[in-house]
């Protein structure tokens, strides 16, 4: 095929020239545009990341480039439960025209790991975190990522507004990883404020998924989780002696199995849970047995109705077990979940993923669009969908990891780093490519003339 020059344009048919425009306007020209800057910019964060809460230096830069991209930018939004605490919410607001609201979520925020990726712009950042605690701080979860595809899709949607009308609400979110972010944004009056949008939109990068494709889940695809903290409460004494005690690192045992069987035998097994334990601690030395052990539990459900009986079985067995085993009423466990830190489960409408996924199949190939799992993991977009899922959202993930990789992973069974390893980072410029043009998409679908 020989290449059309400026000057060949002057001889087409006039009929054909609204379609060639139209041609030229896909989301890959102007996301191809705008790469080398926004790796630029990734690069940066990646080595610059802050902790939850404490995003002050990406918000700025996020701020700064939405109204680079003629978005009405507002700073500092959100309220935290915590007095005093400077919620770092960003909101970009791009109209253009009557039409469709809909909002478009990025995450800021970085966790306490020390990088081990090796890379020329990796993390050497060190901070005191809330406990005032020095802590290394890395992008392990690609969150850095998800700022730049944000700014690209801010930057795209601006040079394609002859393709879509209404108004889309970019929203940088601090605090993504503590649960808490998209909870003080909206107590902070998101909706009222800025509109309530007709759909919500969000991304998370993939660590087991190759660049290029994109996935999506139908229906739940994120977990609910729950924090509980048990104070197992005993009697203790000399080692020696476990008659004379009543022993709570043994009886902690006894529950810790225990709460395993509402899984295996209290749970439909079409309904997946999991109770982990993740921490206990409990004793000061060989020969004592304790008064008291204390554990850490996450719980992770998906329906309501399985969480609340989840939740209750938990406090039931623990409370069973010290019974059976002579524990005073006075000294029974403790049990208490974290209401706080409760993040809802994420659940993509249906119908709009139908829509999303038409969509995306045009722009990136059936071949690059996946269905994939739902996960046990937790995301707070969740919020955006409101607790009645009301608000019509869709999350979807963007492959972050080198095909070859992905091969040898199979092949081999050579294990990939997963999302917070000290080793993950995804591989930048196509996860980033992708991630814009997918979510231009999705957005265009939603507001196309």
């Amino acid at each position: 095929m020989t290449r059309m020059t400026a000057r060949s344009l002057i001889f087409l048919p006039s009929i054909l020239l609204p379609a060639l425009a139209f041609a030229q306007q896909t989301p890959q020209s102007p996301t191809e545009a705008e790469l080398t800057s926004l790796l630029a910019i990734y690069k940066d964060i990646h080595a610059h990341p802050e902790l939850s809460m404490h995003e002050e230096r990406s918000a700025s830069i996020v701020a700064k480039e939405l109204k680079a991209a003629g978005c009405e930018v507002t700073e500092r939004v959100g309220k935290y439960e915590k007095p005093g605490a400077t919620c770092f919410g960003v909101v970009g607001v791009m109209k253009n025209g009557a039409g469709p609201t809909v909002l478009a979520r990025t995450d800021l925020d970085a966790l306490p790991v020390h990088e081990e990726t090796g890379l020329p712009y990796a993390s050497t950042v060190t901070t005191k975190n809330d406990e005032g605690k020095e802590v290394p701080v890395m992008h392990a979860c690609g969150h850095d990522a998800h700022i730049s595809m944000f700014i690209g899709v801010a930057r795209v949607l601006a040079k394609l507004k002859d393709q879509w009308h209404g108004t889309i609400v970019f929203v940088a979110q601090p605090a993504e990883e503590t649960g808490n972010g998209a909870r003080a944004l909206l107590r902070a009056g998101l909706y009222e404020k800025f509109g309530k949008p007709n759909f919500a939109l969000g991304f998370h990068d993939k660590a087991d998924m190759q660049t290029g494709h994109i996935g999506v889940t139908e229906g739940y695809t994120y977990a609910n989780v729950d924090s509980v903290d048990v104070i197992v409460r005993g009697v203790g004494g000399h080692g020696a002696y476990p008659h004379k005690t009543k022993d709570p690192i043994v009886l902690a045992a006894e529950m810790i199995n225990t709460w395993q069987t509402i899984a295996s035998r209290e749970n439909n097994p079409l309904d997946p849970i999991v109770v982990t334990v993740g921490s206990i601690h409990g004793g000061t030395k060989h020969n004592i047995i304790p008064d008291e052990v204390k554990m850490q539990l996450t719980v992770r459900t998906y329906k309501p109705e399985t969480r609340e009986r989840v939740l209750a079985a938990i406090d039931q067995i623990a409370k069973g077990c010290a019974m059976a085993a002579g524990i005073p009423p006075d000294r029974a466990p403790i049990v208490s979940v974290a209401k706080d830190q409760f993040t809802p489960a994420t659940y993509n409408n249906p119908e709009l993923t139908k829509r999303l996924l038409a969509a995306w199949k045009k722009t990136l190939g059936n071949e690059n669009v996946e269905i994939v799992d739902a996960t046990m993991g937790g995301e707070d977009f969740s919020e955006y969908s409101l607790p009645d899922h009301s608000i019509p959202a869709v999350d979807f993930h963007i492959g972050a990891v080198d095909p070859v990789k992905i091969a040898d992973s199979k092949k081999n069974g050579t294990m990939l780093p997963s999302l917070h390893s000290s080793k993950f980072a995804p591989v930048p410029e196509p996860t980033i490519r992708t991630g814009i043009i997918a979510m231009t998409a999705a957005v265009l679908e939603l507001t196309k003339k």
